[in-house]
């Protein structure tokens, strides 16, 4: 198991890779980023327009 700042993402590579299943990625990266903007839209102005997509 790999340890550090970044284990969890190692431990899903590494099982998309001994699995064969690249297509997840993609959700992944579009999950992430989704969670990246509705961090960082919480504490702006933005913030209920940006809900109110959702």
């Amino acid at each position: 198991m790999a340890k550090g700042k970044y284990s969890t993402l190692r431990e899903i590579w590494a099982f998309m890779r001994v699995h064969k299943r690249y297509w997840l990625a993609p959700i992944i990266i579009g999950l992430l980023l989704l969670g990246a903007l509705l961090v960082a839209s919480s504490g702006t102005t933005a913030g209920p327009l940006v809900y109110t997509l959702f």
